[in-house]
């Protein structure tokens, strides 16, 4: 069993989502790491956009243009209705980007929570030499998942697998959402997968310069964290001290 992306209800529920410590500690570094406030034209790739919300708010904020792909026809028909840009394309995948990106063409490219829903490490490792194919050379390339040292830890919105639980290489683990205004957790199945997987697959890519960074909210400024906010989660939990979040940053 695994979580169907192509379900109508499960992409929806994620959809609705109020995804806040992303947005804070996740997305955050993500756009710092590839420097996208330059005020250079940046052409951007967003392998496994989902419902748009990455895509949209690189736009939106930084004025930058993004193809945004993703395999999931019904999350990208969430993210042409919900969020329409002109400065984003968003175009639908099979495993591949051969045809529709060409080499050498992109100047950074990021995937954000991705390959914790891919149970293949060799479909994982294509993915990521696509990307490095698609890069100019000097491009950045950015991984944004959940952290896999802190699995079964409460945090403000979702847990991501069971306290006390030790996971095996690309075991499946259970994820919990708190979706606003909903009684029940959106309960979603991932993969545990560890640094050094993600390490590998970017140094057996090519790419050089490779980092990570795992943000906590105590690592900033004290004036930029705000309250959760959304409904029903009213203070942060763990995020204080404990970083939800892995961030990979690689230069081709």
């Amino acid at each position: 069993m695994t979580t169907s992306w192509s379900d109508p209800a499960v992409c929806a529920g994620f959809d609705e989502y109020a995804d806040i410590p992303e947005q804070v500690l996740g997305y955050r570094t993500v756009f710092n790491a590839l420097e996208l406030a330059r005020p250079e034209r940046l052409r951007v790739l967003d392998y496994g956009c989902g419902p748009g919300k990455v895509s949209e708010r690189v736009a939106r904020r930084f004025g930058k243009p993004v193809l945004a792909v993703d395999s999931s026809a019904t999350m990208l028909d969430i993210a042409r209705r919900k969020r329409p840009h002109p400065l984003v394309e968003y175009r639908h995948i099979s495993d591949s980007l051969v045809g529709l990106v060409e080499d050498h063409s992109m100047d950074v490219a990021m995937t954000c929570y991705v390959f914790i829903n891919i149970g293949s490490e060799p479909l994982i490792r294509r993915i990521v030499q696509e990307v490095y194919r698609t890069l100019k050379p000097g491009g950045s390339y950015a991984i944004l998942d959940t952290n896999p040292d802190t699995t079964g830890v409460e945090f403000s919105t979702f847990r991501n697998g069971a306290p006390g639980r030790r996971y095996r290489h690309g075991e499946q683990r259970e994820v919990l959402l708190r979706v606003p205004g909903k009684n029940e957790h959106l309960v979603l199945l991932d993969h545990h997968w560890p640094k050094e997987m993600y390490l590998s697959a970017l140094r057996d890519a090519g790419f050089r310069s490779i980092d990570f960074l795992q943000p906590t909210l105590s690592s900033l400024p004290r004036e930029e964290v705000q309250p959760p906010g959304p409904p029903g989660v009213t203070e942060w939990r763990s995020e204080w001290t404990t970083p939800p979040f892995i961030i990979f940053k690689a230069t081709k």
